[in-house]
């Protein structure tokens, strides 16, 4: 028997753990797996930001070779030979040129391939009289009008990308080359920065951008003879020696995706390689994502699927252990009372004949109590002692003598009462306690503990003629194993707790991390505004003085792809404020009229330059809404309809719904398959049957998803494919009473104002090329900038006793100061008060609010020239009046 127990508990053992290591093995899989698809994804979403920032940054210089061909210096230094003079200031304009657009090299190379001038002409690594002929970048533009390369300078021996554009005389005839060199270092170190491995690779395969240093100039693959006699003839690379990466793919993840351990350069575990082609001369940037969370999600699953299955096996185990006791308890009471049932019949009927065998018996054993394993015990009407077992002396170890028929049961009790087992307390109160008990007649259950730890459950009951029959029953086994399972349970619930602090540690840090990369897009978006605020303010400043019509399409077109760059931008920033919930709302009761006739007239005009008709429904309706963020959603709807709408009708309008208005945006586009129809509310997923030249970005209805959530109002959806679809959103319906009538804004003409004529300036920011920007714009509206620079240099001009100036443009933050706490300090050294214009490239409503309230100017970044200019003569006017 004990073998077979031995066999029952080697199974179950081998069970639990058989178990326990396949539910770990199960979990481990799924959450690695489910880990890596969400890495997967996460990784792609990545690398689209790097190659759009890639691209951003190149296209940011892709039209200054266009601007600066059509230059007269430059046209007139390649169409005859240079005197030395005009050679030296060439070179110097060329450097101005260089330093204002922050560029590597600026040269101007010949007819013949020489270098005529260069920005860098006075440092030993000049450019200057150097033969660029065998560069791809020279013969591009010599041959097509402009080209591109990136390579290894040999001259200065710094990596760049070219950007050349052919200089042509008004016949079209090539006479020389302009080409600039732009570094991308500083899109390494920004990427050093990240966790990742960022890796851009040529069309050869060779890797010229890295974010770690041991994996530039690498090939990830074999180079053929073609591409070592192509890489030998431009000397792309000068004399890097390009070694080979050593790697292996452990799986392939599809999408452009796979795991790979990386041998040369090492790195400590697999990683994921996602890579994606990128349209700049066949480059590709792949990103190489650590999966030291892959693995982490896996550990943890395994871990709480191995305490899960144990805490299981425990409590199954628990349940059949307390089965057994509470049968076992059971089938014992049963037996026991039987038993007595059985001896009370017997004394009923021959009471006497027991009493007097009893008291014949040498000590008052009864040979029918001896097969009991419970303690037994009889007495009379008197309370004295009729007959008891072997099993109740050897329970309470009372001496021979004193187990004696006749003799009264307070004795025994006294007995009991010396050795302590009656409990604390008086010993008197705790005896007539007991023989109160037995006095009244009344059955009673209850557990004893002795001193040696022997647990006794002791049960009484009366006889029919009088008497009372005691039994006690050891169940010390059976409460050691009661305990030992309470302190298990104790343990598993210690267990539950601690994987509970784990998963709530775990939520946490995903949502920090979350934060982190929210707080890390808006910083990136702010520094993005800065040079693009400049750029929009030069091109301002050069369509004034671009007479040429081919020059000012170029401009035009320089002007519409910043202007792009700029709703990304913003796109993005909307979407770190709302996910980062720090965008402000001002709820109010408004009519709805006046926002959707608003937006027929902006949208009509669009809708009507490419052959649509948006026709507008009137309403009396009024909504309790934000009345901007109402709009931006509109204008997202409008924006697609058009964008999406080949020919027909737009249709705009509301209707009620329940306790709201449903206002919807009607077209006549291709429809939307119902699979997609959730999809395109992600980032920069958008359909791809849109007007060519005007596909979109892909963010406008991931930010309507988030302001309709902000806002709490439902965003809706209704498409079939070939009958157009209907862009929805239910706004609450408004009190009538609580509307306020509000003038219309009276026009100011800023184009023919020239109040503007003559006006003393300054322009406080800490960019130097914004603060260039600012200087060129406003001396074209015939302004005198006496000013420009940083905080600390204004304050310093205003404590030497400058003039007051009539105007103050400033930056809202600067480098240790605000721009709200610079201004009273400027104020206070001048003892005036001139208007000012807080600039600024954060979407912050407070700072606006500031301002509103204290009667200052409020502009964001990039600055649209129309709008400062209006916004400048409105607050001279007001000074004035």
């Amino acid at each position: 028997m004990r073998i077979a127990h031995r066999h029952r508990l080697a199974l179950l053992v081998l069970l639990v753990v058989g178990g326990m290591l396949l539910a770990m093995s199960t979990a481990y899989w799924f959450a690695a797996g489910r880990a890596l698809q969400s890495e997967q994804i996460q990784a792609k979403r990545q690398l689209g930001l790097y190659a759009q920032s890639l691209q951003q940054h190149i296209d940011r210089y892709r039209s200054l070779p266009q601007v600066l061909a059509l230059d007269p210096d430059l046209l007139a230094a390649v169409s005859a030979p240079l005197s030395p003079a005009q050679r030296d200031a060439l070179n110097r304009k060329l450097e101005l040129a260089n330093d204002v657009a922050h560029l590597s090299t600026l040269t101007l190379i010949g007819r013949d391939g020489v270098a005529l001038a260069a920005s860098n002409w006075h440092l030993p690594t000049s450019n200057v009289g150097q033969d660029y002929t065998f560069r791809p970048y020279v013969q591009q533009a010599l041959a097509e009008g402009s080209g591109h390369f990136y390579g290894i300078g040999l001259t200065t021996g710094a990596p760049g990308y070219f950007l050349s554009q052919a200089v042509r005389d008004n016949s079209g005839r090539v006479l020389g080359v302009v080409a600039i060199k732009i570094e991308l270092a500083a899109l390494e170190r920004e990427w050093l920065l990240m966790p990742d491995i960022v890796l851009v690779s040529d069309q050869h395969g060779v890797v010229f951008l890295a974010s770690r240093n041991e994996w530039r100039y690498r090939t990830l693959r074999p180079l053929g003879e073609t591409d070592l006699r192509e890489l030998g003839k431009t000397r792309q690379y000068a004399e890097q020696a390009m070694l080979p990466v050593r790697m292996q793919t452990l799986r392939e993840l599809g999408d452009d995706s796979r795991l790979v351990e990386a041998e040369a350069p090492a790195l400590k575990r697999p990683v994921l390689w996602q890579e994606v082609a990128l349209g700049e001369s066949r480059w590709h940037l792949h990103l190489l994502h650590d999966t030291g969370e892959v693995v982490g999600a896996g550990r943890s699953a395994a871990l709480a699927a191995a305490g899960a299955w144990l805490a299981l096996a425990f409590l199954i185990l628990f349940m059949e252990q307390r089965r057994r006791l509470a049968h076992h308890r059971q089938r014992s009471r049963e037996e026991l009372e039987a038993v007595l049932r059985q001896h009370a019949e017997e004394l009923r009927t021959a009471q006497d004949g027991i009493v007097q065998a009893a008291q014949r018996a040498d000590a008052g054993l009864s040979r029918s109590l001896e097969h009991l394993p419970q303690g037994v015990v009889i007495i009379d009407a008197q309370l004295k002692l009729v007959a008891w077992n072997s099993r109740y002396a050897e329970l309470f170890g009372f001496p021979p003598d004193l187990l004696q028929v006749g003799r009264p049961i307070e004795d025994l009790f006294r007995f009991n009462a010396r050795r302590g087992l009656l409990g604390p307390g008086p010993i008197e109160k705790a005896i007539q306690r007991r023989l109160g008990h037995l006095r009244s007649g009344k059955p009673h259950l209850r557990e004893s503990e002795k001193q040696d730890g022997t647990v006794l459950e002791i049960r009484g009951n009366p006889l029919p003629e009088g008497g009372f029959v005691t039994s006690y029953a050891d169940i010390t086994s059976y409460k050691n194993a009661a305990r030992e399972l309470r302190s298990l349970a104790d343990a598993l619930e210690r267990r539950v707790e601690e994987r509970t602090r784990d998963l709530a540690a775990a939520k946490a840090e995903a949502e920090a991390a979350n934060r982190y990369k929210t707080r890390f897009v808006a910083s990136a978006v702010h520094d993005l505004l800065q040079p693009l605020n400049a750029a929009r303010m030069f091109l301002s400043a050069l369509r004034g003085r671009s007479g040429d019509s081919d020059a000012k399409d170029i401009v035009e077109h320089a002007d519409n792809a910043l202007a792009a760059q700029d709703a990304i931008l913003n796109s993005l920033l909307d979407i770190a404020r709302l996910e980062a919930r720090s965008q402000q709302t001002r709820v109010r009761d408004f009519r709805l009229e006046s926002l959707l006739e608003a937006l027929g007239h902006e949208f009509g005009v669009v809708a009507a330059s490419r052959g649509l008709r948006l026709q507008r429904m009137a309403t009396g309706a009024v909504v309790r809404s934000d009345e901007a963020l109402l709009r931006r959603i509109l204008q997202n709807f409008l924006s697609n309809a058009i964008r999406y709408t080949a020919r027909g009708r737009i249709l705009l309008g509301c209707r009620r719904a329940g306790g709201g208005v449903r206002i919807e945006v009607h077209d006549q586009g291709p429809g939307i398959p119902e699979s997609r129809q959730q999809e395109i509310f992600e980032e920069f997923r958008r359909l791809d049957d849109g007007v060519a030249h005007d596909r979109g970005t892909g963010l406008g209805l991931a930010i309507v998803e988030r302001i309709g959530r902000l806002l709490g109002h439902p965003i809706g959806l209704r498409s079939r494919l070939g009958h157009g679809s209907v862009f929805s959103v239910t706004v609450p319906c408004g009190d009538p009473a609580a509307v306020v009538a509000q003038a219309p804004p009276v026009p100011i003409d800023t184009e023919g104002d020239s109040s503007l004529r003559g006006r003393r300036v300054w322009c406080i920011d800490d960019d130097a090329h914004v603060c260039e920007a600012e200087r060129v714009l406003l001396r074209r509206w015939e302004c005198a900038v006496e000013f420009a620079g940083g905080g600390g240099a204004a304050q310093a001009a205003a404590a030497g006793g400058a003039r007051v100036p009539d105007l103050l443009l400033l930056d809202a933050h600067l480098d240790g100061i605000e721009g709200s706490d610079l201004y009273p300090q400027l104020c206070g050294l001048w003892r005036a008060v001139p208007p000012v214009i807080l600039v600024t490239a954060e979407r912050d409503e407070t700072l606006r609010a500031h301002a509103l309230e204290c009667g200052w100017g409020f502009l964001p970044k990039p600055v649209k020239p129309p709008a400062l200019r209006a916004l400048m003569t409105q607050l001279l006017l007001r000074n004035a009046g």
